[in-house]
Protein backbone atom coordinates (compact mmCIF):
# COMPACT_ATOMS: atom_id res chain seq x y z
CA UNK A 1 0.00 0.00 0.00
CA UNK A 2 0.94 3.50 -0.88
CA UNK A 3 2.33 5.82 1.74
CA UNK A 4 -0.46 8.44 1.19
CA UNK A 5 -2.75 5.77 1.57
CA UNK A 6 -1.41 4.96 4.50
CA UNK A 7 -1.92 7.93 6.17
CA UNK A 8 -5.23 8.77 4.85
CA UNK A 9 -6.70 5.79 6.05
CA UNK A 10 -4.58 6.03 9.12
CA UNK A 11 -7.00 9.38 9.60
CA UNK A 12 -9.67 7.63 8.56
CA UNK A 13 -9.40 4.84 11.45
CA UNK A 14 -8.66 7.93 14.15
CA UNK A 15 -11.84 9.55 12.92
CA UNK A 16 -13.95 6.23 12.59
CA UNK A 17 -12.56 5.17 16.43
CA UNK A 18 -12.57 8.61 17.95
CA UNK A 19 -16.57 8.90 17.30
CA UNK A 20 -17.05 5.45 18.18
CA UNK A 21 -15.46 5.87 21.83
CA UNK A 22 -17.35 9.24 22.69
CA UNK A 23 -20.35 7.22 21.54
CA UNK A 24 -19.43 4.28 24.07
CA UNK A 25 -18.45 6.66 26.65
CA UNK A 26 -21.59 8.15 27.27
CA UNK A 27 -22.23 5.36 29.39
CA UNK A 28 -19.46 5.66 31.75
CA UNK A 29 -20.99 2.97 34.08
CA UNK A 30 -19.94 0.53 31.99
CA UNK A 31 -16.41 0.50 32.95
CA UNK A 32 -17.39 -1.42 36.40
CA UNK A 33 -19.86 -3.12 34.97
CA UNK A 34 -17.09 -4.59 32.53
CA UNK A 35 -14.59 -4.81 35.06
CA UNK A 36 -16.89 -6.97 37.42
CA UNK A 37 -17.68 -9.11 34.54
CA UNK A 38 -13.57 -9.52 33.81
CA UNK A 39 -12.96 -10.22 37.16
CA UNK A 40 -15.84 -12.51 37.78
CA UNK A 41 -14.74 -14.52 34.38
CA UNK A 42 -11.09 -14.66 35.55
CA UNK A 43 -11.83 -15.73 39.12
CA UNK A 44 -14.03 -19.05 37.07
CA UNK A 45 -11.42 -19.98 34.67
CA UNK A 46 -8.26 -19.77 37.48
CA UNK A 47 -10.93 -21.65 39.61
CA UNK A 48 -11.46 -24.37 37.09
CA UNK A 49 -7.80 -24.54 35.72
CA UNK A 50 -6.63 -24.78 39.60
CA UNK A 51 -8.61 -27.98 40.03
CA UNK A 52 -5.94 -29.80 37.51
CA UNK A 53 -3.19 -29.17 39.29
CA UNK A 54 -2.08 -30.77 43.09
CA UNK A 55 1.60 -31.61 44.76
CA UNK A 56 3.38 -32.42 42.03
CA UNK A 57 1.00 -32.53 38.76
CA UNK A 58 1.12 -30.87 35.48
CA UNK A 59 -1.58 -30.37 32.79
CA UNK A 60 -0.71 -31.93 29.66
CA UNK A 61 2.87 -31.45 30.64
CA UNK A 62 2.62 -27.78 31.18
CA UNK A 63 3.05 -26.65 34.59
CA UNK A 64 0.90 -24.30 37.17
CA UNK A 65 2.68 -20.86 35.98
CA UNK A 66 3.37 -22.11 32.50
CA UNK A 67 -0.55 -22.96 32.14
CA UNK A 68 -1.17 -19.14 33.28
CA UNK A 69 0.52 -17.64 30.00
CA UNK A 70 -1.58 -20.03 28.55
CA UNK A 71 -4.80 -18.55 30.04
CA UNK A 72 -3.61 -14.90 29.62
CA UNK A 73 -3.29 -15.50 26.10
CA UNK A 74 -7.21 -16.68 25.82
CA UNK A 75 -8.15 -13.44 27.94
CA UNK A 76 -6.32 -11.26 25.72
CA UNK A 77 -8.46 -12.53 22.62
CA UNK A 78 -11.21 -11.91 24.58
CA UNK A 79 -10.65 -8.76 24.69
CA UNK A 80 -9.74 -8.04 21.45
CA UNK A 81 -13.12 -9.61 20.67
CA UNK A 82 -15.21 -7.24 22.70
CA UNK A 83 -13.15 -3.88 21.36
CA UNK A 84 -13.27 -4.99 17.68
CA UNK A 85 -14.91 -8.46 16.52
CA UNK A 86 -18.26 -7.71 18.27
CA UNK A 87 -18.77 -4.29 17.58
CA UNK A 88 -18.18 -4.69 13.58
CA UNK A 89 -18.95 -8.15 12.80
CA UNK A 90 -22.16 -8.63 14.51
CA UNK A 91 -23.34 -5.42 12.20
CA UNK A 92 -22.70 -7.38 8.97
CA UNK A 93 -26.16 -9.20 9.59
CA UNK A 94 -28.11 -5.99 9.92
CA UNK A 95 -26.23 -4.33 7.22
CA UNK A 96 -27.91 -7.35 5.46
CA UNK A 97 -31.18 -7.31 6.79
CA UNK A 98 -31.90 -4.02 6.57
CA UNK A 99 -29.69 -2.98 2.90
CA UNK A 100 -27.18 -0.90 4.59
CA UNK A 101 -24.57 -2.81 2.80
CA UNK A 102 -25.84 -0.95 -0.13
CA UNK A 103 -23.91 2.39 1.57
CA UNK A 104 -21.02 0.04 2.27
CA UNK A 105 -20.14 -0.99 -0.98
CA UNK A 106 -20.87 2.53 -2.39
CA UNK A 107 -18.03 3.98 -0.24
CA UNK A 108 -14.32 4.79 -1.67
CA UNK A 109 -13.15 2.34 0.74
CA UNK A 110 -12.45 -1.55 1.11
CA UNK A 111 -15.70 -2.77 1.99
CA UNK A 112 -13.95 -5.92 4.07
CA UNK A 113 -12.12 -3.00 5.56
CA UNK A 114 -15.10 -0.34 6.42
CA UNK A 115 -16.92 -3.33 8.31
CA UNK A 116 -14.37 -5.02 9.89
CA UNK A 117 -12.68 -1.80 11.56
CA UNK A 118 -15.38 0.96 11.38
CA UNK A 119 -16.10 0.24 14.96
CA UNK A 120 -14.00 0.08 18.47
CA UNK A 121 -15.28 -0.68 21.90
CA UNK A 122 -12.83 0.29 25.28
CA UNK A 123 -14.89 -2.39 27.24
CA UNK A 124 -12.58 -4.86 25.46
CA UNK A 125 -9.20 -3.34 27.62
CA UNK A 126 -9.77 -4.58 30.90
CA UNK A 127 -9.87 -8.12 29.43
CA UNK A 128 -6.72 -6.86 27.59
CA UNK A 129 -5.04 -5.77 30.91
CA UNK A 130 -6.09 -8.74 32.82
CA UNK A 131 -4.39 -11.10 30.32
CA UNK A 132 -1.05 -8.96 30.13
CA UNK A 133 -1.25 -9.22 33.70
CA UNK A 134 -1.69 -13.15 34.08
CA UNK A 135 0.95 -13.36 31.21
CA UNK A 136 3.30 -11.34 32.76
CA UNK A 137 2.76 -13.67 36.27
CA UNK A 138 2.73 -16.48 34.61
CA UNK A 139 6.30 -15.68 32.66
CA UNK A 140 7.81 -13.98 36.12
CA UNK A 141 7.61 -17.62 38.19
CA UNK A 142 8.24 -20.05 35.36
CA UNK A 143 11.15 -17.87 34.19
CA UNK A 144 10.51 -17.82 30.63
CA UNK A 145 11.05 -15.41 28.27
CA UNK A 146 13.88 -12.83 28.09
CA UNK A 147 15.39 -12.88 25.03
CA UNK A 148 14.72 -10.43 21.88
CA UNK A 149 14.54 -13.50 19.72
CA UNK A 150 11.65 -14.53 22.15
CA UNK A 151 10.43 -11.49 22.38
CA UNK A 152 9.80 -11.18 18.51
CA UNK A 153 8.74 -14.24 18.05
CA UNK A 154 6.09 -14.15 20.65
CA UNK A 155 4.64 -10.92 18.99
CA UNK A 156 4.47 -11.95 15.79
CA UNK A 157 2.64 -15.17 17.06
CA UNK A 158 0.38 -12.89 18.92
CA UNK A 159 -0.22 -11.00 15.59
CA UNK A 160 -1.07 -14.36 14.08
CA UNK A 161 -3.79 -15.48 16.67
CA UNK A 162 -5.58 -12.31 16.14
CA UNK A 163 -5.45 -12.62 12.55
CA UNK A 164 -6.58 -16.32 13.15
CA UNK A 165 -9.45 -15.57 15.07
CA UNK A 166 -10.63 -12.47 13.10
CA UNK A 167 -10.84 -14.75 9.97
CA UNK A 168 -12.84 -17.37 11.95
CA UNK A 169 -14.93 -14.83 13.53
CA UNK A 170 -15.31 -13.11 9.68
CA UNK A 171 -16.03 -16.10 7.57
CA UNK A 172 -19.11 -16.73 9.80
CA UNK A 173 -20.16 -13.51 9.86
CA UNK A 174 -20.04 -13.74 5.84
CA UNK A 175 -22.64 -16.04 5.71
CA UNK A 176 -24.91 -13.79 6.77
CA UNK A 177 -25.57 -13.28 3.02
CA UNK A 178 -27.26 -16.59 2.81
CA UNK A 179 -28.70 -16.62 6.40
CA UNK A 180 -30.16 -14.42 8.74
CA UNK A 181 -29.52 -16.00 12.44
CA UNK A 182 -26.14 -16.29 11.78
CA UNK A 183 -24.63 -14.62 14.81
CA UNK A 184 -26.28 -17.70 16.97
CA UNK A 185 -22.91 -19.73 14.94
CA UNK A 186 -20.59 -17.19 16.10
CA UNK A 187 -21.98 -17.63 19.46
CA UNK A 188 -21.22 -21.50 19.46
CA UNK A 189 -17.55 -20.71 17.83
CA UNK A 190 -16.92 -18.71 20.51
CA UNK A 191 -18.15 -21.56 23.04
CA UNK A 192 -15.91 -23.97 21.05
CA UNK A 193 -12.79 -21.40 21.63
CA UNK A 194 -12.89 -21.64 24.82
CA UNK A 195 -10.85 -24.74 24.70
CA UNK A 196 -7.99 -22.75 24.20
CA UNK A 197 -7.95 -21.87 27.76
CA UNK A 198 -5.94 -24.91 28.31
CA UNK A 199 -2.83 -25.88 26.88
CA UNK A 200 -3.49 -28.26 23.60
CA UNK A 201 -1.98 -31.21 25.04
CA UNK A 202 -3.98 -31.43 28.00
CA UNK A 203 -6.78 -33.00 25.33
CA UNK A 204 -7.15 -36.47 24.50
CA UNK A 205 -5.41 -37.00 20.58
CA UNK A 206 -8.15 -37.24 18.92
CA UNK A 207 -9.68 -33.24 20.09
CA UNK A 208 -5.96 -32.05 19.67
CA UNK A 209 -6.36 -33.29 15.82
CA UNK A 210 -9.56 -30.89 15.62
CA UNK A 211 -8.12 -28.06 17.95
CA UNK A 212 -4.97 -28.15 15.63
CA UNK A 213 -6.36 -28.62 12.15
CA UNK A 214 -10.50 -27.95 12.07
CA UNK A 215 -10.41 -25.41 14.05
CA UNK A 216 -7.13 -24.29 14.72
CA UNK A 217 -7.48 -23.61 18.86
CA UNK A 218 -3.72 -24.17 19.25
CA UNK A 219 -2.86 -21.65 17.27
CA UNK A 220 -4.72 -18.94 19.42
CA UNK A 221 -3.19 -19.52 22.40
CA UNK A 222 -0.87 -22.50 23.21
CA UNK A 223 1.79 -22.03 20.35
CA UNK A 224 1.98 -17.90 21.73
CA UNK A 225 2.19 -19.55 25.05
CA UNK A 226 5.10 -21.52 23.70
CA UNK A 227 6.40 -18.53 21.96
CA UNK A 228 6.79 -16.39 25.06
CA UNK A 229 7.87 -19.09 27.01
CA UNK A 230 10.79 -19.18 24.64
CA UNK A 231 10.28 -22.95 23.45
CA UNK A 232 8.22 -23.16 20.51
CA UNK A 233 9.42 -25.21 17.66
CA UNK A 234 10.12 -23.92 14.32
CA UNK A 235 7.42 -25.88 13.16
CA UNK A 236 4.96 -24.47 15.11
CA UNK A 237 6.23 -21.19 14.20
CA UNK A 238 5.70 -21.87 10.51
CA UNK A 239 2.56 -23.46 11.12
CA UNK A 240 1.09 -20.30 12.75
CA UNK A 241 2.13 -18.00 10.00
CA UNK A 242 0.81 -20.28 7.15
CA UNK A 243 -2.72 -21.13 9.11
CA UNK A 244 -3.13 -17.38 9.42
CA UNK A 245 -1.70 -16.24 5.83
CA UNK A 246 -4.19 -19.09 4.54
CA UNK A 247 -7.26 -18.21 6.98
CA UNK A 248 -7.28 -14.73 6.09
CA UNK A 249 -6.86 -15.29 2.00
CA UNK A 250 -10.33 -17.55 2.70
CA UNK A 251 -11.40 -14.86 4.25
CA UNK A 252 -11.09 -12.33 1.50
CA UNK A 253 -11.97 -14.50 -1.11
CA UNK A 254 -15.03 -15.66 0.71
CA UNK A 255 -16.14 -12.16 1.01
CA UNK A 256 -15.85 -11.53 -2.61
CA UNK A 257 -17.76 -14.26 -3.70
CA UNK A 258 -20.60 -13.84 -0.93
CA UNK A 259 -20.98 -10.28 -2.27
CA UNK A 260 -22.11 -11.64 -6.00
CA UNK A 261 -25.15 -13.20 -4.45
CA UNK A 262 -25.68 -10.07 -2.23
CA UNK A 263 -29.37 -8.71 -3.21
CA UNK A 264 -28.89 -4.72 -3.28
CA UNK A 265 -32.01 -3.24 -1.26
CA UNK A 266 -32.49 -1.01 -4.50
CA UNK A 267 -32.24 -3.74 -6.63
Amino acid sequence: MEPVRKARLATLLGRFWSSSLASELEYPLNVAVEVLAVAGNLAGSLFVLSLFFGEGRSLGGWSWPASLVVLGCYTLLEGFTVMLLQPNLSRIVSHVQNGTLDFVLLKPLDSQLWVSLRLISPWGLPSILAGASLIGVGLARSGGGGSLATAAASLLMLLCSTLILYSLWFLLATTSIWFVKVWNATEVLRALLMAGRYPISAFPSGLRLVFTFLLPVAFLTTVPAEALLGRASLSWLSGALAMAAALLLISRLFWRFALRFYTSASS
